[in-house]
């Protein structure tokens, strides 16, 4: 019969910790070897020794550092969400939720029909976009983006 007076966990249940650098020579590392020495754990990447993945695989396309990444918003969002005459600018459009953040430059696109005039003040619109704009008696102001210097033009 088991009682508090006899329990005891199962036989290898209970194994004692390994005591590592108490002047055995090894420290409990095994011998020699990469993984013996001082700063021998490599990252989960690591081929031993072998041209990792990473450098086997070809590079494709290119990656433009310069780009400039819009947040789009199209004219039939703008015809749903705002009141005939309304100032469209990156503020209002981020408290309607159209975009994410006010610092980010805004493009407006074509899609959908516009029928109310609005001012809209933003970086940049597409061709039709202004024309859309422009027929249902609209105003499109393109904020101005900051000239870039050119290093030695002037000489």
């Amino acid at each position: 019969m088991i009682d508090l007076s006899n329990l005891a966990p199962n036989p290898g249940a209970k194994k004692k910790a390994k005591r590592v650098g108490r002047g055995d020579t090894t420290a409990g590392k095994g011998t020699k070897g990469q993984k013996a020495r001082s700063g021998g754990a490599k990252p989960r990447w690591f081929e031993g020794g072998q041209m990792p993945l990473y450098r086997r695989l070809p590079k494709r396309g290119f990656k433009n550092p310069f780009r400039k990444e819009y947040q789009v918003v199209n004219l039939d969002r703008l015809n749903a969400l705002f009141d005939e005459g309304a100032e469209v600018d990156r503020e209002a459009l981020r408290v309607k939720g159209l975009i994410k953040k006010a610092d980010k430059p805004v493009k407006i696109l074509a899609r959908g029909e516009i029928n109310k005039p609005l001012t809209v003040k933003v970086d940049a619109v597409s061709a039709s976009a202004k024309e859309k704009i422009e027929a249902a008696g609209g105003k499109v102001l393109l904020l101005a983006a900051p000239k870039e210097e050119k290093g030695d033009s002037e000489s």
